[in-house]
C-alpha cells in the first residue's frame, strides 16, 4: 500500500483516543448479559477489568523529567497510529501510557484504529511477519515517512513470557504474570523504549 493510501485509509478509520474511551465504556454498558453465552461472559468480563487497568493508569501517571525534557525537543508534527481493540490486555496496560506521552506536546496527532476492522491496515504491521499482535504503534512524519514502530510488548516481558515457555508453563498459567509484570513495572520499560526510539 502506498504512503499516501496508507495515510487516507488511516484518516478515514481513525477515532480520537476520547472517542476510543468512551467507545470502550459504552461497549461494557450496553451488554445484556443474559444474552451472552459464557465465552461471551467471559470476554466481557476481561474487557470490564481492561477499562479498570485504563482508568486507574490515567489516575496514577506521572512523567518523569527525562520524559518531558524529550517531548519538549519535538519540533515537527508527528502522526502516532495505535492499532489496538478493548479486549486486548496489553493494550490495556500499555496504550494509556502512549495517550498520556503523547499528551506531552501538541505537535503530536494520536489516531486509534480499530484492528478488526481495518485488517488490511494491521497486515502491514504483523509482529514477526504473522501475528496480527496488538497493540502496534506506528509513528510517522508530517510528510507520512514511517519513522519507527512499537509493540505489542515491552522487549523485556517478551523476553520474560519466551523464559516462562522454554520453562513449560501454558498460556493461562502465566497470564496473571504477565499483568503483575505490568503493574510492578508501571510503565517504565514501555517509555523507555519509546524514548530510545525518538532519539
Amino acid at each position: 500500500m502506498k504512503t499516501e493510501n496508507l495515510l487516507s485509509k488511516i484518516n478515514f478509520a481513525d477515532i480520537s483516543y476520547e472517542t476510543y474511551l468512551k467507545n470502550f465504556k459504552n461497549k461494557i454498558d450496553s451488554e445484556n448479559i443474559d444474552n451472552l453465552s459464557p465465552k461471551d461472559l467471559e470476554l466481557l468480563n476481561y474487557t470490564k477489568l481492561n477499562y479498570q487497568r485504563t482508568q486507574r493508569i490515567h489516575k496514577t501517571f506521572k512523567p518523569n523529567d527525562k520524559l518531558i525534557s524529550v517531548m519538549n525537543i519535538i519540533d515537527k508534527q508527528m502522526i502516532w497510529m495505535v492499532i489496538t481493540e478493548p479486549w486486548c490486555g496489553d493494550s490495556a496496560q500499555n496504550l494509556p501510557f502512549i495517550y498520556e506521552i503523547s499528551k506531552l506536546n501538541e505537535n503530536i496527532q494520536l489516531k486509534i484504529i480499530y484492528r478488526d476492522k481495518n485488517l488490511d491496515i494491521m497486515d502491514l504491521y504483523l509482529t514477526d511477519g504473522k501475528s496480527r499482535s496488538i497493540p502496534k504503534l506506528v509513528v510517522f512524519s508530517e510528510f507520512g515517512d514511517e519513522l519507527f514502530q512499537w509493540g505489542p510488548r515491552p522487549v523485556e516481558l517478551v523476553n520474560q513470557i519466551d523464559k516462562w515457555k522454554s520453562e513449560g508453563l501454558t498460556k493461562e498459567e502465566f497470564l496473571p504474570m504477565i499483568h503483575l509484570w505490568y503493574a510492578q513495572d508501571k510503565g517504565n520499560n514501555l517509555i523507555n523504549e519509546i524514548l530510545n526510539l525518538l532519539s
